[in-house]
């Protein structure tokens, strides 16, 4: 019986995998009892570790029994838990609304980005129109979103080429989760097809990152800052472009650099065998395109600009305009059927319950006090060496935790030492600035840095291109690098420069005491 439990235990994860999980959950009480800080450092490794082996075993049953047991040791409560829930109910409905929406209209992405595969023959215009296509979209629309639609058009692609090269036609059913009916001679064009599309997705994953930065609405923490120092959507794009500008451009460099060296796993062509079948499979479409499958095209193409136009005017919570995609895709679509919208669900609600058990991880960083060591050690620097500091260790601890956590935390300390005057105004707009650049920027060292890197990764199309957390980790690397160097000069040397320059130009206006309290009373 001991053994029948320890088999189902964890599934088909590996031996030492499950031994893991259970000396953590063996070891964590007893460290709480002797250090609670060194215990709830111990328990952030341990779940940054159920995330790098995603692979073998889904995060969401090992780190969500971490976090039980953390919860019922005293680590954190179930109030907290809910209060972390409560503060981003907004992420977790676009992750159930919105990604169940962007399913609706996959047969339009699919056709758009069959179309530019196969006209732009060069991988290097190709990675920087994915890059250029999620920085622009990001900084309007949300990256989860962006990276939703990602990740429908590289399941697409994949699932045609397995399809073809499993012997199959395009009408034939085909499940493409298994290799066993892929022919030998395309197992080696399926392998760098794999490549291919990872090269792409975490350009476009890197793309969010550019694009994030530069405006209020790119990332949720960048609203919490705009709030927090009373910027509105153009001062506050203005005040970001002395960094969002110069690490744009390096970053695209950069893009150009990794095709063309083929360093760090990039530079990874389209073979032709599969361009071969893309195209192939544009012209049976082409050709066998009903005057229904027509005006579903249009259907999807006018929700898609809807879509677009809500997002970027705020009209409502990102949730909701993703449920107003449901209704109007399906009801114009025709597909009326509750197991069909059903199978639209599948690929966001594991992620959407890891996210939760996430927040139940952050509330345990909040009540153990994790980040305040490094929080106290900031504050203790002066003027433009503060805001170096800043954002370097805003950077550091946003690629352990959630960066909206991280970003929260440190502009409410700062904003509470310009209120107790303890550093001036102007200060405390640099520093502000800082937070969202070092929150944004390095944060895409690793999954766990960005909700959009971590729903890549726990995404049913990372196992298909066998794209694992260490796989993430090592080809965000350069980018790390460049972001973080560029990112630090920019917020150190020609931030103040530039922001001297809006204030000449009259672009911006220095902060009014007087204005801000009587917006504040209205």
């Amino acid at each position: 019986m001991a053994l029948a439990l320890y088999n189902n235990f964890l599934g088909q994860a590996p031996n030492w995998y499950k031994l893991s999980i259970i000396a953590f959950l063996f070891i964590n009480p007893l460290l709480f009892l002797q250090n609670p800080y060194l215990a709830g450092w111990v328990l952030v490794v341990e779940f940054i570790f159920t995330l790098a082996m995603a692979l073998k075993c889904y995060p969401l049953q090992p780190g969500g029994l971490l976090v039980l047991q953390a919860i019922a040791i005293g680590m954190t409560s179930t109030t907290k838990v809910m209060h972390e829930i409560e503060l981003n109910i907004e992420v977790i409905l676009l992750l159930v609304f919105m990604v169940a929406g962007i399913h609706f209209v996959k047969d339009l992405l699919l056709f758009v980005f069959t179309k530019l595969l196969i006209r732009v023959r060069s991988k290097t215009l190709l990675s920087l129109a994915f890059v250029g296509m999620a920085a622009f979209l990001s900084a309007f629309l949300d990256a989860l979103t962006v990276v939703a639609v990602i990740i429908a058009v590289g399941i697409g692609f994949y699932a045609i080429y397995h399809k073809i090269s499993s012997g199959k036609k395009f009408p034939d059913p085909h499940n493409h989760n298994e290799d066993h009916e892929v022919a030998e001679l395309s197992r080696a064009d399926l392998d760098a097809f794999r490549g291919f599309l990872r090269n792409l997705l975490m350009h476009a994953g890197v793309g969010t990152a550019l694009g994030g930065v530069a405006t209020m609405v790119g990332e949720p923490q960048n609203l919490i800052i705009a709030e927090a120092v009373g910027w509105g959507f153009g001062e506050f794009a203005l005040r970001m472009a002395a960094v969002s500008v110069p690490v744009l451009i390096a970053g695209l460099i950069t893009t150009v650099v990794l095709e063309r060296c083929r360093w760090f796993d990039f530079g990874v062509r389209l073979p032709e065998a599969v361009q071969d079948v893309l195209i192939a499979y544009d012209n049976y479409q082409t050709e066998r395109m009903s005057a229904s499958d027509v005006s579903k095209l249009w259907v999807q193409s006018i929700i898609s600009v809807l879509l677009i136009l809500c997002l970027s005017l705020h009209l409502a919570s990102v949730g909701l305009i993703g449920l107003m995609v449901i209704i109007l895709a399906t009801a114009f679509c025709g597909v009326t059927d509750e197991h069909a919208i059903g199978k639209a669900f599948q690929e966001a609600l594991p992620f959407t319950s890891l996210l939760v058990v996430f927040f139940a991880v952050v509330a345990v960083i909040i009540d153990q006090h994790l980040f305040k060591p490094v929080i106290d050690f900031v504050l203790t620097f002066d003027g433009q060496q503060q805001t170096s500091v800043l954002f370097l260790a805003n950077g550091l601890l946003s690629m352990v935790s959630d960066n909206v956590f991280v970003g929260t935390v440190y502009i409410n300390e700062v904003k509470a030492a310009w209120q107790a005057g303890n550093i001036n105004r102007e200060q405390f707009e640099m520093l502000a600035i800082a937070i969202n650049a070092g929150t944004n920027l390095p944060s895409v060292a690793t999954p766990n840095g960005q909700a959009a890197f971590l729903f890549l990764l726990t995404s049913a199309l990372a196992p298909l291109i066998r794209l694992s957390y260490m796989k993430m980790v090592w080809m965000a690397v350069p980018y790390t690098i460049v972001l973080a160097v560029v990112g630090l000069l920019s917020v150190t040397f020609l931030l103040p420069e530039v922001i001297h320059w809006l204030y000449a130009a009259g672009w911006i206006q220095p902060y009014d005491a007087a204005a801000a309290a009587v917006i504040t009373e209205h």
